[in-house]
């Protein structure tokens, strides 16, 4: 091909300049496989690197998306061949090296995965990076031995696109889901996830001061952070897990050690950037199987490279719902 559709934003200033724009596979950086895109995905990571002080992207020209599927082109590795499907989320990608909004991408063998038997490429960017952090985090409190028997469990801002796939998986699986959000519109399509319970942030903050709180919950998936979880921890049950994955609430945790010595819970962080391919491929094929949650196309809004800035615009006021994808 001559030339390709890629989103390339460069700063001018203090200001980001986002155009949709023809792009040569020159201007690609190294990797062993050229990709054809088929689908993106517009996660909270992207909305920052699209903004001047998202603190994200360090040089410019540059084409952001952290996640990416599609198919094989070419390639320089031995574990691919042309005409693979593939799904690429995490390392680098869309942070320090070219990423999925653009037709074409050329990406390390090491940062790839093959498509997962039971998910179309459609699919696995309706997941993500979003879903694969969600799945990550149920992953984890079932390996620490959280149960469904056990008690209800809490997902933290339940409407984002982390929280929607964890309340939808978690409530798959048997869970009795209870779930936290600031947005009273959105509690039918949090009951449409399967979750039995929804809080305010008011409910969820009260006696937050407290060292140690009524044991309410055998778990928590918190997909916010701060507050949040400092208010979650003295209320886990004993032997409880906390899977945290978020910071859009605050990067500070304000508490006492109390949770930990008293009542044996256990804080686990959710890494999804640099999880290594072993877990990696656990996690997809669990997502692509027992995990998978049904009605996911009902998750998502489907938009082209043209809407990506007005998403990350709706997505930085904290208005998004579900999980936006960007069809190549």
């Amino acid at each position: 091909m001559s030339s390709f559709k890629a989103l390339v934003i460069n700063k001018i200033d203090i200001e980001i300049i986002a155009e949709t724009k023809p792009t040569e596979i020159n201007d690609l950086p190294e990797g062993e496989l050229l990709i054809q895109v088929a689908y993106s995905s517009v996660n909270y990571k992207d909305a920052l690197a699209c903004t001047a002080n998202g603190g994200i992207v360090k040089s410019y020209p540059f084409i952001p998306g952290i996640d990416l599927a599609g198919t094989v082109v070419s390639s320089r590795h031995e574990r691919f061949r042309a005409g693979d499907q593939v799904v690429a989320t995490g390392y680098g990608l869309g942070v320090s090296h070219y990423g999925g909004y653009s037709e074409y991408a050329r990406v390390p063998a090491e940062w790839v995965l093959k498509l997962p038997h039971g998910l179309t490429m459609k699919e696995a960017m309706i997941l993500g990076t979003a879903g694969f952090t969600a799945a990550l985090s149920v992953y984890e409190l079932q390996q620490n031995g959280v149960r469904p028997e056990d008690g209800p469990i809490l997902v933290t801002g339940a409407t984002g696109g982390v929280g929607s796939v964890a309340a939808a998986i978690s409530a798959k699986l048997g869970y009795e889901v209870e779930a936290s959000t600031g947005k009273p519109d959105k509690h039918d399509y949090l009951l449409g996830l399967g979750v039995k319970r929804i809080l305010g942030r008011e409910e969820l903050a009260a006696g937050s001061k407290r060292a140690l709180d009524k044991q309410l919950w055998a778990g928590a998936i918190d997909c916010v952070g701060g507050e949040t979880l400092s208010s979650i921890l003295p209320k886990i049950q004993y032997g409880g897990v906390v899977a945290a994955s978020g910071l859009t609430g605050g990067s500070e945790l304000s508490m006492t050690v109390f949770p930990f010595i008293i009542r044996g819970v256990r804080l686990i962080g959710i890494d999804s950037v640099m999880a290594g391919m072993e877990k990696r491929s656990k996690v997809w094929e669990l997502l692509a199987g027992t995990y998978k949650p049904p009605l996911l196309n009902e998750l998502c809004e489907e938009i082209g490279l043209e809407q990506i800035m007005d998403q990350v615009a709706i997505l930085l006021k904290g208005q998004s719902k579900g999980r936006t994808i960007v069809k190549l």
